[in-house]
């Protein structure tokens, strides 16, 4: 008799801890349930809207049986279900801070920044300001997120037939489409209202332009015709433009245009030794690629080469126009004939091997491009020193030899002042140069 109390007793105990290690619903006062839904690698924290009103502690603990536990064994009750509840939160916050990190295509996203502080490294001069280069760099991968989760909304379908994509967040199932939407539209404002108020105007509407030129016409493009990846190219070459219209305050100026020409070149040979390699999954996924209508890959290689020749003389343009040294001239065209060479190969030799070398090739390009154009860039002082030197010849200064003037003669001098020429102020010199950020000399008071 003993033997079966002590068991019973026993078997109590153990059933009540084994309910409360496994217990995981967390009663809050907004009546939101927090289970924990088990994956094959992951575990993600899904919050679902209850239909039923928060339980009451007193009639809960009667119903769980907690009315026979000692108030220690109570006390500790209540400490695993709060250590519960800080887990289940902070699986819900690694969740969604991992479906933004997808939705966003952080990585490329921060290749779209680095492009982008490049260039307002290069419309800096010789002093940069860092507060605008990160306000510039962050606006600049808020909007570039914005796009990337536009296009996995319009795309969801299509990703859900790909083997590469459809364990993305929206065809996965781990995140919903409004909740997408809201988040790439909030972050897309943001973002162009800060490039509006740190940097410029013209550079928030770069970058709403390239938002729009991205999700709303490339994306859809993507399924009617090859010219897509023209689309993008010209989308990857704006965020250059962006950094240098936020440091300079223009894009008119040739040197400004240097690294988004290499942007666009590059892209080409990129995404056609992707669209080789990924040929077939593209044609399950519905995207109209010139791989698709180029069964040989002839057409292919030869855009690839054409695009590759074509970075052959930036470095010499860079060189000429005063931005590099000569040493980054010969740096870049040696760069350029080697992925030009792996192009030719690809050209010749139209395998997944080839087309894989020509896609690290191109990997490889364009962090050592960008290195190079930072490394061997020239400060150019001289157009200080020119522009200051302008400004103070036409400065207005007053001598004692004016005034002595306009006592002897005040007929001369009416007929003077009518045919001199007005000057013009310094900072109208100083806002057509890429560096706007000279000082304005104190004039004489009249």
């Amino acid at each position: 008799m003993w033997r079966r109390r002590n068991s019973l007793s026993q078997f109590t105990q153990l059933a009540s801890s084994k309910f409360h290690s496994h217990l995981n619903i967390i009663i809050q006062p907004t009546s939101l349930r927090l289970f924990q839904i088990s994956d094959t690698h992951n575990r993600y924290g899904l919050i679902t809207r209850s239909s039923t009103t928060a339980v009451e502690s007193s009639s809960g603990s009667a119903k769980l049986g907690f009315s026979g536990l000692d108030p220690v064994r109570a006390i500790g009750s209540t400490v695993d279900t709060t250590s519960l509840g800080a887990r289940g939160v902070a699986d819900v916050a690694r969740h969604y801070g991992r479906c933004y990190w997808e939705l966003s295509k952080a990585k490329l996203s921060m290749l779209v920044v680095a492009t982008s502080g490049a260039g307002y490294v290069l419309g800096s001069g010789s002093v940069v300001d860092l507060a605008g280069l990160g306000y510039t760099c962050m606006g600049t991968m808020m909007v570039a997120a914005s796009a990337s989760t536009l296009n996995q909304v319009f795309e969801v379908k299509n990703d859900a037939m790909m083997n590469r994509t459809r364990r993305r967040p929206l065809p996965s199932g781990r995140i919903t489409i409004p909740h997408a939407v809201t988040w790439a539209s909030s972050v897309g404002l943001a973002g162009t209202a800060l490039l509006a108020s740190k940097a410029n105007l013209l550079t928030a509407g770069l970058g709403a332009s390239n938002l729009f030129l991205y999700a709303f016409v490339y994306t859809p493009l993507k399924q009617i015709h090859p010219v897509n990846t023209w689309v993008g190219a010209v989308v990857g070459a704006i965020p250059p433009l962006m950094g240098w219209a936020a440091a300079s305050g223009q894009i008119s100026s040739l040197n400004g245009w240097i690294l988004p020409a290499a942007l666009y070149f590059w892209q080409l040979p990129h995404f056609m030794a992707l669209a080789y390699l990924c040929r077939d999954d593209y044609v399950t996924g519905g995207f109209k690629m010139l791989s698709f209508a180029d069964p040989s890959g002839r057409r292919t290689a030869l855009v690839a080469l054409r695009n590759c020749i074509y970075l052959i003389p930036l470095g010499y343009l860079a060189y000429d126009w005063g931005i590099t040294s000569g040493w980054f001239c010969l740096e870049s065209t040696l760069l350029a004939l080697a992925i030009s060479g792996t192009a030719v190969s690809f050209l010749l030799n139209r395998t997944k091997a080839t087309a894989r070398r020509m896609f690290h090739a191109s990997l490889l390009y364009l962090p050592v491009f960008m290195s190079g154009l930072m490394f061997h860039r020239v400060y150019n002082d001289n157009q200080h020193l020119l522009a200051t030197e302008n400004t103070k010849d036409n400065m207005v200064m007053s001598h004692p030899t004016t005034n002595k003037q306009e006592s002897r003669n005040p007929d001369k001098l009416k007929h003077n002042k009518g045919n001199m020429v007005k000057s013009r102020p310094p900072v109208a010199y100083a806002s057509v140069a890429p560096f706007p950020f000279l000082p304005v000399p104190i004039y004489a008071s009249s």
